[in-house]
């Protein structure tokens, strides 16, 4: 990590370019569960039961989830060897391709089982592109920034991927509130992806104006670089910090998944609130998540990281449910509650901050990359299809799963701190 010096104003440009193109680019990945109901309807066949076509959308996002680690590893392998920024480039346009190709796929009416097919190719390039994404950006922004600034980073970065949850919920919700239910299935569906597209070569076009990181830099200079395969080191030299970061992931990948994209779904398929209701309430909860993030990364800097994940989980296990105890209730009832778990859940901003610190610059990008996102394929991807299936036989579902990983979370906070070479 750098020297403690003030914040520079290009530190502060660095991160809000990567910060808004983070945003642009988590659009593009999570728009799809916002489309779930539609994409239920026009992709399999009509005859088929709700609950199954849910869990078959569910089953497709999910594979943009364990898609992360293949794309996540390759660009983690020569973001430690070649560079930092060019992987975190690379990404974006492994992203904005298939998000606008999206918007163009024929429906099931069209070519049958093609169409599902054709859907799971695309959500899996997008999950690859993702993979490299978010640890690049963590990595990336973590170098560039000094060290005790390091939790405000973290927290800012992931305040920029939870706006990108929340223009796809703002997106959404604008697609089923000026268009008529039948011309959603026609063709506005296909207007979130097509737009996803154009954000994604914008962000590209960001990211041409970030430097490469000083820490990278120092260790090309230097002649440190890691002369065989990163990933290799990490599994024979960093096994120790691998599990407790997976652990961390699925805190996070759980979190971030069941509160904000598989709540406004579940209040409308389990409690009837309507859709434009549903994404509303969520818009407001991201909103406060967003500012949760820096919250939570600020006060990092000044209580540590492993106290703020400490007291987070706590309050994110609590609020929850609160939360889905009170369902279904008013609408503003419902959305405050629903706020106060979102602001909660923003204190897994101090995750990427731990797990940066866990390993060597050399092998910072792979370590963190493979645990990261292994981690987050498994708990993330079948995050979904547990809750579509637990939700059959109680309605806490949600609650009880948050509640599982708040636990993982406390573990760690404990733990970690115990080990003197670790933050």
């Amino acid at each position: 990590m750098n020297s403690d010096r003030a914040l520079t104003r290009k530190d502060i440009d660095t991160l809000g370019l990567s910060a808004l193109g983070g945003a642009l680019e988590y659009y593009d990945f999570i728009i799809f569960v916002f489309l779930a109901a539609s994409i239920g309807q026009l992709f399999f066949p009509p005859d088929m039961p709700e609950w199954l076509k849910q869990f078959q959308v569910f089953g497709i996002f999910a594979a943009g989830y364990l898609a992360r680690p293949i794309g996540g590893l390759l660009m983690a392998h020569f973001g430690d060897i070649a560079g930092r920024k060019r992987m975190f480039t690379f990404s974006l346009f492994l992203m904005a391709v298939p998000t606008f190709i999206m918007g163009l796929l024929p429906t099931y009416d069209q070519i049958g089982i093609w169409a599902p097919i054709l859907l799971l190719l695309m959500r899996i390039l997008q999950g690859a592109a993702v993979g490299g994404e978010i640890p690049g950006a963590c990595v990336f922004v973590s170098e560039h920034v000094p060290r005790r600034h390091v939790g405000l980073a973290s927290g800012t970065l992931f305040s920029g991927f939870t706006t990108g949850i929340l223009l796809g919920s703002l997106v959404a919700m604008q697609v089923n509130h000026y268009f008529p239910p039948e011309a959603v299935l026609d063709y506005a569906w296909r207007l979130p992806f097509l737009l996803g597209g154009v954000f994604g070569v914008f962000a590209l076009f960001l990211r041409r104006w970030l430097e490469e990181t000083p820490v990278f830099l120092a260790m090309k200079a230097e002649a440190a670089l890691e002369a065989g395969v990163p990933l290799t080191r990490v599994l024979r030299d960093h096994r120790a910090q691998i599990w407790p970061s997976m652990l961390l992931t699925g805190f996070l990948s759980i979190g971030i998944v069941t509160l904000t994209l598989l709540t406004p779904s579940i209040l409308q398929t389990q409690f009837t609130y309507s859709a434009s209701d549903a994404l509303e309430a969520n818009s407001i909860a991201i909103v406060s998540l967003t500012f949760g993030c820096i919250f939570w990364g600020w006060l990092a800097d000044r209580i540590g990281a492993y106290r703020v994940l400490l007291l987070g989980a706590v309050m994110l296990s609590a609020s929850s449910y609160v939360f889905y105890h009170a369902l279904p209730a008013e609408i503003t009832r419902m959305t405050l509650l629903y706020s106060l778990a979102g602001f909660s859940l923003g204190s897994v901003a101090v995750v990427p901050m731990i797990l940066v610190g866990l390993f060597p610059p050399a092998v910072r990008y792979s370590g963190f990359s493979f645990s990261y996102n292994v981690a987050y394929s498994v708990f993330g991807g079948f995050a979904p299809m547990l809750v579509a299936l637990w939700l059959k036989t109680d309605v806490l579902a949600p609650a009880h799963l948050l509640t599982i990983v708040c636990g993982f979370a406390v573990a760690m906070a404990v733990y970690l701190p115990l080990k003197e070479k670790w933050p």
